[in-house]
This record gives structure tokens, sequence and C-alpha cells, in this order.
């Protein structure tokens, strides 16, 4: 049990630390979000909700009581980190790397959380 809370934690911890940091690239470095955003094709206004989102589910993810709300917050970012993966690998431009280890943490993030909930 105790070797299962150190596993969800670092592997929450992580990509924690992951999501704040891309986050914060979209609060704190627009302009450059804003170029990678018109590669991909993608509008540009969904740089700040996107964002908020990312917070938003940062705090499901660490809050115990919302269990459901919990389970969408894994369901969403896996949805993004799958689209993001592609969408760096259409481009071409080797940021998929990021993508895959964010699936790779939220996967072992997601597998220890429901271990402790049994």
């Amino acid at each position: 049990m105790k070797r299962d809370k150190i596993i969800y934690y670092v592997a929450t911890g992580l990509l924690t630390v992951l999501l704040l940091y891309s986050a914060g690239m979209y609060f704190f470095m627009y302009d450059d979000v804003t170029a990678m955003f018109t590669n991909f094709g993608y509008p540009t206004y969904l740089i700040y909700p996107y964002a908020v989102v990312k917070l938003l589910g940062l705090i499901a993810l660490w809050t115990p009581s919302l269990k459901i709300v919990k389970e969408w917050a894994y369901a969403g970012y896996f949805f993004a980190f799958i689209l993001a993966f592609f969408a760096h690998y259409m481009i071409g431009d080797g940021e998929q790397v990021a993508a895959v280890l964010a699936i790779i943490l939220l996967m072992v993030s997601y597998i220890f959380n429901k271990r402790l909930q049994n």
C-alpha cells in the first residue's frame, strides 16, 4: 500500500509539474503559443480557456472528494494528450515526446489512484 501511494504521488506530482509548465506557457509566453497554435491550425482564442481548464483539471486530480470530476479530468487529459501527440507529430516539430511522457504519467497516476481507492 505504501509503495502504491508513493508511485501515485510521484506520477501525479510529475504530471502536475508538466501541466503547470504548460499552462504557465499559455499565460506568460502567449506569443510563442500563438505561433504554435497557428501552425496547428487551431484558433488562438482557445489559448486562455485551455490553460484555465488545465488548471481546473489539476484541482480535480488533487481533490479526493471529487471522485466523479476526477474521472472526467483523467478522461479529458487523456484525449488532450492523444490529440497533442498527433498534432505535434503531424507538423513534425519533435514535441510529441512531451505528450507521450504526459500520457505515461497520466496512466500511471490513474492506475494507482484506482488501486488506492480499493
